[in-house]
């Protein structure tokens, strides 16, 4: 984060023209935290995955031209830079990966084995010495920002309450991202809405008799791609619905034409998902929570003396999502309201955590009966609120995400005025379209 404050601020006042303007960087960083001459390449390539790029290991050659002309971050995500695991003892990345994405040479470190990855960013954040790393998306958005003829939106994940401080409002949130070129900030937790009222129609169309169950597949890429990957069987129980976060970019784009999405969250496995081929151009550009307060702070901005451009756009369920059961609870509360009489419950089973959901479904793989019915899967502890590039604790988080859904004006996802707002403009008078065929339900197909 050090490193690429110092390039946020140098790109931002457009200091960085060439590789010589890189390279001068490098030795100003190299001498500010005490690095030496054999320390040059790592410093460079943390520059480059600052940067959004993949790092080499060689002498800069012409990135600030690459960054120039890229429309978008390319994978993998996550990689490793070379050199640091000379100094590392403790092997933290050998329990870190919760999958065994990594396989381990005695001496020399992880290896990064991207068909297995999940992208869940734990060994990143587990790594003390910056040799495991994920690629920042900001450089190149800064370009888009700064152009008067591009609009660019910034959809918000739920979890992000109460991240750059706990008295800092949602409006001033909005505000500041406005006041680096944003057109706007739109809440997520609405196009959750949207997916809850979906999903609950697929809950009931799927689960007919005692023996269904239904694995949700709205939100969590790390669950999504655990369960694809490896289950295929369980697999046929998973609908096809997007996640709110490419929800969100694909009724912005549709809705303002040639925006683009900038998806601010908790999580790295968004930005995997952001470059699934199947979803490819929905999003443009994920940043981190932990990321946007570094760029906040680089660029002096003060959130707590900012005005607070306030907008209650989604519900107390949408907002939710963002901790461990939410899902479950939205979409129970828009099938009560569907089905009130409805003989068969909807019974939920929640599991968080890489290694816990890798373990549940190891054990639904062999089991005939469950006492369930509605499967809910997060691959980080608590759900998004314990995502590996967040700012504050679970716990504290959790709180903040449950008193900001129950702040919220609109109780249920089916009392959101929002979302029928939106529905209309693209056609739709009654709820029970959104799962006939049509452009919302073709929005909403993952395919």
């Amino acid at each position: 984060m050090k490193i690429f404050a110092e390039i946020v601020k140098k790109y931002w006042d457009e200091e960085l023209k060439d590789n010589e303007d890189l390279n001068k960087l490098t030795q100003e960083i190299k001498e500010k935290y005490n690095f030496k001459d054999k320390d040059i390449p790592f410093i460079q390539d943390h520059i480059r995955v600052a940067m959004g790029l993949d790092p080499s290991g060689h002498e800069f050659e012409d990135e600030i031209n690459i960054i120039k002309n890229s429309k978008e971050i390319k994978e993998p995500i996550v990689a490793k830079i070379e050199g640091p695991c000379e100094y590392c003892e403790d092997d933290k990345c050998i329990d870190s990966c919760k999958y065994e994405a990594h396989i381990y040479n005695r001496g020399k470190g992880p290896i990064i084995d991207n068909n297995t990855c999940l992208s869940c960013g734990e060994c990143v954040t587990n790594c003390d010495f910056g040799s495991l790393v994920d690629k920042i998306e900001f450089i190149p958005l800064i370009d888009f920002l700064k152009d008067k003829n591009t609009t660019v939106y910034a959809a918000v994940a739920p979890s992000i309450v109460g991240q750059f401080g706990e008295n800092v409002t949602m409006g001033q949130i909005r505000t500041a991202l406005k006041s680096i070129g944003f057109k706007d900030m739109v809440e997520v937790a609405m196009f959750a809405d949207i997916l809850t009222i979906k999903e609950a129609f697929e809950f009931i169309h799927l689960v007919k008799s005692k023996e269904d169950f239904h694995l949700t597949s709205c939100c969590c890429p790390v669950w999504f791609n655990l369960v694809k990957k490896n289950y295929p069987t369980l697999f046929e129980h998973m609908p096809p619905s997007i996640s709110p976060m490419i929800a969100s970019g694909r009724f912005l784009k549709r809705l303002y034409g040639n925006a683009k999405v900038v998806f601010i969250s908790p999580c790295v496995a968004k930005k995997a998902e952001a470059k699934d081929p199947a979803l490819k151009g929905d999003i443009d550009f994920v940043v981190t929570y932990r990321e946007l307060k570094e760029i906040f702070d680089t660029l002096e901005i003060n959130l707590k003396d900012l005005p607070s451009d306030e907008k209650d756009q989604a519900s107390f369920g949408g907002r939710l999502y963002a901790r461990t059961g939410g899902v479950s609870f939205s979409v129970k509360t828009v099938v009560n309201r569907l089905e009130p009489k409805r003989v068969i419950k909807l019974k939920s089973k929640k599991i968080d955590g890489v290694k816990k959901c890798k373990q549940f479904l190891d054990e639904l793989s062999i089991k005939k009966n469950v006492d369930y019915n509605f499967v809910e899967g997060m691959g980080c502890l608590g759900g998004c609120v314990g995502g590996p590039k967040t700012n504050i604790d679970v716990e504290k988080a959790t709180r903040l995400v449950n008193d900001f859904g129950e702040d919220s004006l609109i109780m249920t996802p089916f009392d959101n005025i929002n979302v029928m707002k939106i529905l209309k403009q693209f056609g739709i008078s009654r709820i029970e379209e959104i799962i006939e065929d049509n452009e919302v339900s073709k929005i909403l197909k993952r395919e």
